[in-house]
């Protein structure tokens, strides 16, 4: 039975780094550690050490320029005391079977930095952004999603309706063209979508749809199913009091359900 080791970045406006972390020991990660980018850059941890990587969600760099613009300029570029590139220790981490989970501007970084959706096995080349919201505001809410029985995702396997919070002002998926659209949709690359809360029903209606997101599109997995990228946040949903119908009896699955098949996944040697 394989370990699971956790590495949850943070450092550079990120502020959701605590709470990814223990939804990942809530799922069973053996090992989960806090580190910051610059321990990285430093030599003093590194990304293939792990199997389970998570961008957790927050405001990096302020987002000037776009949300997770400059951080994935960063990461494209930088490189240890050492001189080794940082994208080569997370191609080496990828290669060896781990999991990458982005969440809200973790997933706005992950389609800056091309390994979301990367359709047709095209990783670190830009496909689809995250936009302003329709409602040009910051939307702090919870949604209703729908997670799609045909997709690859790991994260979303046995799942079908799950309640989660919404936090971003930038969370309207961008495809560069139609065709990518058209291809998100084939392929299984959509991983989850906003629903009616009401009836479960795929919706573009607002607020369900919080940003207006073609498709309802709320997350994407790469062709593997390994990496998902998702807008709401699973790590805030850990407990049922956190949900706003708990007092009117309300029970529904967890975030912490996405962590714990990566930690089921993982732990299966998969």
């Amino acid at each position: 039975m394989a370990q699971v080791r956790t590495l949850v970045i943070t450092g550079f406006g990120t502020n959701c780094e605590v709470e990814s972390a223990h939804a990942a020991r809530q799922a069973g990660s053996d090992v989960t550690d806090i580190v910051f980018f610059s321990d990285i850059v430093a030599g003093r941890t590194r990304i293939d050490a792990y199997n389970f990587l998570v961008f957790p969600g927050g405001f990096l760099d302020g987002d000037d320029l776009g949300a997770a613009q400059a951080a994935a300029v960063r990461w494209k570029h930088a490189a240890t005391e050492a001189g080794e590139a940082l994208l080569d220790q997370l191609k080496t981490f990828f290669s060896a079977g781990g999991l990458i989970l982005g969440i809200c501007n973790g997933f706005q970084l992950l389609v800056k930095l091309g390994l979301l959706p990367a359709l047709g096995g095209d990783y670190f080349a830009r496909q689809v952004s995250l936009a302003n919201n329709d409602s040009a505001r910051f939307e702090d809410r919870w949604v209703t999603l729908r997670a799609n029985p045909q997709s690859p995702c790991v994260f979303t396997k046995g799942l079908s309706v799950i309640d989660l919070p919404v936090r971003h002002g930038e969370g309207k998926l961008v495809p560069m063209d139609p065709a990518v659209l058209d291809e998100l949709l084939a392929s299984g690359a959509v991983a989850l979508q906003y629903a009616d809360p009401a009836t479960g029903a795929v919706t573009m209606d607002y607020p369900a749809n919080p940003n207006g997101s073609p498709q309802a599109i709320a997350g994407l997995t790469d062709p593997t199913g390994r990496i998902l990228g998702l807008m709401p946040h699973p790590e805030a949903f850990n407990h049922p009091t956190n949900h706003p119908d708990y007092t009117r009896g309300a029970r529904p699955t967890l975030g912490t359900a996405l962590f714990e098949n990566a930690v089921a996944f993982l732990r299966a040697g998969a």
